[in-house]
């Protein structure tokens, strides 16, 4: 880049770089806003208005798990760790909330009732802290962190990544269903825990109106979801995690240790996936060992892949469209909609690889360039296209091009 340039750039850096950021970022946070208020006041009444009542619990349950899928995209699509057992974090979380829940309504010194199915008399000790709301709440967050940073300071110290750590991640996944399988005992095994029955504050689970606050939490954490990883992205952080995912030995040449990044990116990522698994199970009624499935753990992957990896919006959508599209046509089409699913996915990979957003984003805005013969987007990542330097030469090259100077 020649001096003149570098001056001509720096001209248009007070007016074009900071104010266009700010208003690029309040306009999001309105957009943001007006969606946030849209599910917390329009679309309950207008479903229960249509008779589509169920539909509101759906919704607050697949919000949730949207919650996850922000996580997955974060680690897989930023970081570009794709992991296949985020199960473990969300169950986690569940079994964590669901445990607080069982003693609920009981009296003091009086044990869950599963617990006499099996003869066990006496409380196992690591039952006990749940007894207490506050450390439930610390719970859903800590304990998924905790086991994700052990697990990734274990597996990115020695520079394990690629598909190995697919496959590792996999292997935690299929220990921990085993684990949580077999411990009649413990945790009532194979038949999990329910929480429909059980009290919160006085007041039944499954009630409506319980119902109702943790489909507005739901949307809540959903939005603070965003903002957090929107934050994380859009940094310096952010640009450090692209840049270990696009290239992690020349991050490792310049200076900086991947690992502790990872980590972090990783324990965010399964703090994330605790907090929508306690959503998801007081909205559902019930955790159990099936959480931990290898194929729920894959379908958080597919969400992603079909909303669009490294968009977070994206991650949301891909959330919702697939859980709704396999809701109805499961319910349409029960002995296929598995086929359905796996359909979908085969198009998105082959036709949409960069999923829907990322099609939005790239080929058809090149499409609508090439009908007004403007020059494609370079596919970079979307920090460098809002550089007000390249903005320039891209300009300047394009008007030479039309002088026919080029």
């Amino acid at each position: 880049m020649t001096v003149e340039t570098v001056e001509a750039a720096a001209e248009i850096l007070p007016s074009s770089d900071s104010r266009k950021k700010k208003r690029s970022l309040l306009y999001e946070i309105g957009v943001v806003a007006v969606i946030a208020l849209l599910l917390l006041l329009v679309i309950p009444p207008i479903l229960t208005g249509m008779g589509q009542g169920v539909r509101i619990n759906q919704l607050g349950r697949f919000l949730a798990l949207a919650i996850v899928a922000l996580g997955i995209d974060l680690i897989w699509g930023y970081t570009g760790l794709l992991s296949l057992g985020h199960g473990v974090f969300f169950a986690l979380g569940g079994y964590a909330f669901a445990m607080y829940l069982q003693f609920q309504g009981l009296p003091d010194g009086q044990i869950p009732d599963f617990f006499n199915l099996y003869g066990v008399e006496k409380l196992p000790w690591f039952w006990e802290p749940f007894r207490s709301f506050p450390f439930t709440v610390i719970a859903v967050f800590a304990v998924p962190t905790i086991v994700a940073a052990v697990l990734g300071y274990l597996v990115f110290r020695n520079r394990i990544r690629g598909v190995y750590f697919s496959i590792l991640t996999q292997a935690a996944l299929i220990v921990f269903f085993n684990f949580f399988n077999g411990q009649q005992k413990l945790i009532n095994g194979t038949n999990g825990l329910k929480t429909d029955t059980s009290t919160i504050f006085g007041v039944q689970a499954s009630d409506p109106k319980v119902q109702t606050v943790f489909y507005a939490l739901s949307v809540l954490f959903l939005v603070g979801g965003y903002a957090l990883c929107r934050w994380l992205t859009s940094g310096r952080f952010g640009r450090m995690l692209v840049a270990i995912r696009d290239d992690e030995p020349r991050v490792r040449f310049s200076g900086y240790n991947p690992t502790g990044f990872k980590v972090f990116v990783f324990a965010i990522s399964a703090a994330l996936a605790g907090v929508a698994g306690a959503l998801y199970t007081v909205q559902s009624g019930i955790i159990t060992p099936k959480a931990m499935d290898i194929a729920f753990s894959i379908e958080m992957v597919i969400w992603v892949a079909v909303g669009g990896r490294a968009t977070l919006v994206g991650a949301i959508l891909g959330a919702l469209i697939v859980n709704f599209a396999k809701t109805l046509l499961s319910e349409q089409f029960p002995a296929f909609w598995l086929f359905f699913q796996g359909a979908l996915f085969l198009i998105v990979v082959t036709v949409l690889p960069s999923g829907i957003l990322g099609w939005f984003r790239t080929d058809s805005m090149n499409f609508v360039r090439s009908l007004t013969r403007r020059p494609k987007l370079v596919e970079t990542y979307p920090s460098l296209e809002e550089d007000p330097e390249v903005q320039y030469e891209r300009k300047n090259l394009g008007d030479r091009e039309s002088d026919g100077e080029l």
